[in-house]
């Protein structure tokens, strides 16, 4: 069975696992055997607000094979698809409860309960202090008489579930934890939270259409161990040196880092820059990133393609997606922008 495109890569010497996994990966529609995996960041947020059931079910339409959900918590310990623990970047609560903001001027989820939060009219991602759009030519918030509102982790996972039975595709799902060293410090424990939900949901193991994600280390090994997560579990890897939990990400990107990582994840997701770089439009430089984690049996999940925010000094998107996949052989890759990923993975 070919695997440098799959997205399930069985261990050595599981042949009957290995057999059965193929099976049920066969009846998605990922085509994962041919072209790498679309993972649509944020849903459709390249056309729609990120995150909404509307941007979601967008991707979904487009062609995406797995959707992301960026997870925070709740007072009330609701895990709610945020890219943030703040609010105020993406919805009205300034102009709703103006009085919750914290010492530091920013309004976070976890002070607010669920009913509180279903209140608020989520936008395109504005600057909070400016209040202009990061993406000045994304879906105009203001002015549409559109209501989106923040959506739970169940009922995203309502809403792809359904899809999946009308339409007979196993779109999956790319839940990633959300700053859990912060969550605990504040009292709350959001993996412990997370996981069951997952797992009612029947996203539990390998073979399930299901990647976990998180940035912080101390909490990949964590969740693989303590809370014996037996899903696939991908290290976000950022591209700007250490994360919030102290562990520097440098290391982690070298030979010696990716062999400690292979010992539990099943792959990695780097910032496009730690792949490929332009010193100039005409002189691109890729690493050997992906190479080293291939060889060490690790699918390779990079982001975020933008067609309207391409990496600087990048020609094109055409160069872009040529530089992701192409000579760098990644095996998928999150996009804002999915039927333009899709489109140049079906060539």
């Amino acid at each position: 069975m070919k695997t440098k495109n799959c997205y399930y890569r069985p261990q050595a010497g599981s042949y009957l696992s290995a057999i059965a996994a193929a099976l049920v990966i066969a009846a998605s529609a990922c085509a994962a055997e041919t072209r790498p995996l679309v993972i649509a960041h944020r849903g459709a947020s390249g056309y729609l607000p990120e995150h909404t059931l509307a941007a979601k079910t967008l991707a979904y339409g487009l062609g995406a094979d797995f959707l992301e959900q960026d997870l925070v918590l709740t007072k009330d310990d609701v895990p709610v698809v945020l890219h943030d623990i703040y609010v105020d970047t993406v919805t009205d609560v300034a102009k709703r409860f103006p009085e919750r903001k914290r010492a530091d001027g920013r309004f976070y989820a976890l002070d607010f309960t669920l009913a509180e939060l279903k209140q608020l009219r989520v936008a395109e991602r504005f600057n909070a202090k400016t209040g202009k759009a990061v993406f000045a030519k994304r879906y105009p918030s203001e002015a549409s008489p559109a209501e989106f509102r923040v959506s739970t982790l169940e009922e995203e996972l309502q809403l792809i579930q359904g899809l999946n039975r009308s339409t007979g595709r196993n779109v999956g799902i790319y839940p990633e934890i959300k700053q859990p060293k912060w969550h605990r410090a504040q009292g709350h424990d959001i993996s412990r939270i997370v996981l069951p939900i997952l797992a009612r949901y029947g996203y539990a193991t390998k073979p399930d259409a299901c990647f976990l994600q998180c940035f912080e280390l101390t909490e990949v090994k964590r969740i693989r161990g303590e809370l014996g997560w037996k899903g696939r579990l991908v290290m976000l890897l950022n591209g700007r040196g250490q994360e919030a939990d102290g562990v520097d990400h440098d290391a982690l990107c070298t030979a010696a880092g990716l062999k400690e990582l292979a010992a539990f994840v099943d792959g990695i997701g780097p910032a496009l820059g730690r792949i490929v770089t332009w010193s100039s439009a005409s002189e691109r430089k890729m690493t050997d990133l992906v190479k080293q984690a291939h060889a060490l049996g690790l699918v390779v999940h990079p982001y975020t393609i933008r067609v309207d925010d391409l990496p600087k000094n990048c020609p094109s998107a055409e160069e872009l997606h040529a530089a992701v996949f192409r000579e760098a052989r990644s095996d998928g890759v999150f996009t804002d922008f999915t039927d333009v990923t899709l489109a140049w993975v079906k060539k």
